[in-house]
């Protein structure tokens, strides 16, 4: 596996998804019946691992997990998934990554995360995953795990020549300025976007507009993520921004379809490194509709083979 290099490499979270399927989102004091009860995997890092591997990339994952019953768990469904689990660490001195997931039936979510072994990840596990990144094609980061880590990876692929999707989320304002230099490709949603610039992201215009600032900060590209209206994508060689639109479906849950977009999208930039960056959004766009027709984060994510053979 290491001898040829892995397509992707992702540093980031790992998170044991708890999730309650209720009407609507309780109250603050108010107990709720929900009607269904499931534990799945989750976390942004290796949710977009997941994706990227389901889909045939070469994938391995950075992370560090609990020893724990949830932590073990983990490192079975990375090995289910096709993803190489040389870098998955272990840990006693904290729990695997946890959240709270309550659902509504219009699909809407609301999430507690409490990060646990994910901020224990740092210089020493990324000094010795150096080797596996520098061999890569695409690294991907999150901010599920400490900054300065997220940040340190992003130097290491860039001075390496790999390049780096960025994914501020969950977005923290006062963000390092280096973070968007070191991001060939910067991704937000809309929340995430208004977090950063100010501005607030209700249209296709607007997020022109904070894409453009965003290029302004020293991103190379960005794609600014709008849900159902797909994404508007700009990059410094084209600053003009172009929205790509994607097809209606019935979104069931949304959950982790953000991540999906991203996982699909590092598959592209590996795999089809000369495809322009819209189309591969536009595949990604795809991708990521089909997470949403199914419950649950990783579990809706679909195999190369369920997916039309026009997109590959």
């Amino acid at each position: 596996m290491a001898e040829e290099g892995f397509d992707v490499v992702v540093v980031g979270s790992c998170m044991t998804d708890l999730v309650s399927q209720a009407p609507r989102l309780p109250k603050a004091g108010e107990t709720i019946h929900g009607h269904k009860f499931f534990i799945g995997f989750g976390g942004k890092g290796a949710n977009q691992c997941v994706q990227a591997a389901r889909l045939g990339a070469r994938t391995t994952m950075v992370c560090k997990v609990g020893k724990d019953f949830f932590g073990d768990n983990y490192i079975q469904n990375f090995k289910n998934n096709g993803v190489s689990t040389e870098f998955v660490g272990q840990t006693d001195k904290a729990a695997t990554g946890a959240a709270s997931i309550i659902v509504n039936d219009a699909g809407e979510n609301a999430i507690v995360i409490v990060a646990g072994a994910n901020m224990m990840l740092g210089d020493k596990e990324l000094q010795g995953a150096g080797p596996a990144m520098g061999g890569a094609k695409v690294l991907i980061c999150q901010l599920e795990i400490s900054p300065e880590t997220s940040l340190q990876a992003l130097r290491m692929a860039q001075e390496r020549q790999v390049k780096t999707i960025f994914n501020p989320a969950p977005a923290i304002a006062d963000l390092d300025p280096d973070f968007y230099s070191r991001s060939d490709v910067f991704c937000c949603n809309e929340s995430e976007a208004e977090l950063l610039t100010g501005v607030a992201v209700s249209s296709v215009e607007d997020a022109g507009r904070v894409g453009a600032e965003l290029l302004r900060r020293g991103c190379g590209s960005v794609i600014v993520t709008l849900g159902p209206q797909g994404c508007v994508v700009l990059s410094s060689q084209d600053p003009a921004p172009r929205h790509v639109a994607t097809a209606p479906v019935t979104a069931l849950d949304t959950t982790g379809a953000g991540d999906s977009f991203i996982g699909a999208l590092a598959f592209y930039m590996a795999r089809y490194p000369t495809m322009p960056l819209e189309e591969m959004a536009s595949r990604a766009n795809r991708v990521a509709a089909v997470s949403v027709q199914g419950v649950g984060t990783q579990t809706s994510y679909p195999y190369r083979k369920d997916l039309p053979q026009e997109l590959f």
